[in-house]
């Protein structure tokens, strides 16, 4: 145990934020360098070393969270990243992007502010990279196998370095036209830089890891002709289907998908555009969605400008608190205000859009919307509650219902879906075609950052055994798994 006291004589503390009028100014991320390493381990050292450690549970990875919050206390940075990296492949990553379901879980947590694990890990991983501790892992020999991975989300980085790791020769396959799917394109610059990404693809490359960007199998390279060339697939091309909203004036110009937004910010940040071609500089803004996609939709219009910003959620308003019917240590939906809600405009609640008006040009000029209420279960209009809200650019951030299927790589693969649309797979992580596995959001729907990781070490694990007859990699969770899913 770090700190026998510690959780007793040890608020809770954070990592600083700029100011607001700072951080708007340029796209970095909203954290003061360096706020964390004067407190974090005694941060560390609140951690009560819990005879059943229920953050293993909320975490599925299952990060050896109170051996690396030991370490941290004790500032050995080196075995801290040992214990991090022995679960988990990009702790940077889901040190800056994962919601912590590790913190809902927490036993302190019971009756007081959790152990910051999210703050201890990105602390942990940064001080590792100033160290040098992050260095290439090469595998000792090859086993003359090869697999492809489709997609460079977070499972296919994770199940790439796996497999590349067990002496397999991987290929990366990305349709961008750079690495990291959504990391790369779908997450702001401000909530994580992409140098975090760029390093580790480089770590990847010198261990063997090959990557090959702009080519989308189904149109550019058929299912055929990579099974042709490699013994195994694995499929984490993610669930990047985007939920619409069919109402009047939805053709109107103006009104974006989230991910048709977002990934142009982000090209300016890459040096492609100058200005991106969907800006909301000047403009009354409406975000459809209160998740985290849009928040990330807030944040970016902030930074472009925009005179006004308004993010719309159907559903009531989450409590601030833990309800009777998420208790501990369950991952709980509560009221979280972001960096980006810090930053200004208006979330309005339990309301839904009925149509679109625009001008005489086809551009959108307004948003209708009603209140709707919980009746019998079924959430109904407010009858006398319809009003307009300005709106010159809409972006739909309601989530994603599937992977793509509309490149054909589902039916060249012959592929079997579940009643939810996602990739069948069993335990391996195998689908109905021999040899083809699938990861992340593609076999399991819209999930977070951490499942992914997950998913991609556990179907790394399920290729390495069906190209061996065994393996000795890690078996983090499978897809049946369902007491550990948030």
């Amino acid at each position: 145990m770090a700190d026998p006291k510690g959780f007793l004589t040890t608020p809770r503390q954070t990592a600083c934020s700029r100011p607001v009028e700072d951080r708007l100014k340029d796209w970095n991320e909203v954290y003061v360098p360096g706020s964390l390493l004067p407190i974090i381990s005694k941060q560390a050292g609140r951690c009560m070393d819990c005879g059943i450690p229920f953050c293993h549970n909320g975490c599925p990875l299952g990060n050896l969270i109170p051996e690396w919050n030991d370490y941290a206390y004790r500032e050995d940075w080196g075995a801290a990243s040992e214990r991090l990296h022995a679960t988990n492949n990009f702790p940077e990553f889901t040190g800056r992007l994962c919601p912590a379901p590790c913190e809902s879980a927490c036993v302190l947590g019971i009756n007081q502010p959790a152990v910051t694990i999210k703050n201890v890990e990105v602390s942990i991983i940064d001080k590792a990279w100033d160290n040098g501790n992050v260095t290439p892992q090469p595998p000792e020999r090859l086993s003359g196998k090869t697999a492809a991975v489709i997609g460079s989300g977070p499972a296919g980085l994770a199940a790439a370095q796996q497999l590349t790791r067990a002496g397999h020769t991987v290929v990366v396959y990305e349709r961008a036209d750079r690495i990291g799917g959504l990391l790369r394109y779908g997450i702001p610059e401000f909530k994580m830089e992409k140098v975090h990404i760029n390093r580790r693809i480089e770590q990847m490359r010198a261990e063997g890891t090959k990557f090959r960007t702009g080519i989308e199998i189904g149109r550019d390279l058929t299912a055929t002709d990579l099974r042709k060339r490699f013994d195994a697939v694995v499929v984490a091309a993610g669930a990047t289907v985007s939920r619409d909203l069919p109402v009047p004036g939805r053709d109107l110009r103006g009104i974006h998908f989230a991910m048709e937004y977002l990934p142009l910010a982000n090209k300016v940040q890459e040096g492609d555009f100058m200005a991106p071609p969907i800006t909301a500089e000047g403009k009354h803004v409406v975000v459809i969605g209160g998740g985290d996609t849009g928040a990330d939709c807030v944040g970016t219009a902030h930074r472009q400008g925009a005179a006004s910003v308004t993010q719309l959620e159907i559903m009531p308003k989450p409590s601030e608190d833990r309800t009777a019917g998420q208790p501990w240590p369950t991952f709980p939906m509560l009221y979280k205000v972001t960096s980006a809600h810090e930053e200004g405009g208006e979330r309005v609640y339990s309301v839904s859009t009925t149509h679109f008006e625009g001008d005489e040009d086809g551009n959108v000029q307004s948003l209708h919307l009603v209140e709707v209420e919980f009746v019998d279960g079924k959430l109904v209009q407010k009858e006398g509650t319809e009003r307009s809200i300005p709106a010159q650019l809409v972006t739909l951030a309601m989530g994603f219902t599937g992977t793509d299927q509309a490149n054909g790589l589902v039916d060249q693969f012959g592929l079997d879906l579940d009643e939810r649309g996602n990739i069948a797979r069993d335990a391996s992580y195998a689908t109905n075609v021999d040899g083809v596995f699938v990861a992340g959001d593609a076999g399991r729907g819209q999930s977070l950052i951490v499942w992914a990781i997950a998913e991609g070490r556990s179907a790394a694990r399920g290729v390495d055994r069906y190209l061996t007859g065994t393996s000795t990699l890690p078996y983090p969770v499978k897809p049946t798994d369902r007491a550990l899913m948030v």
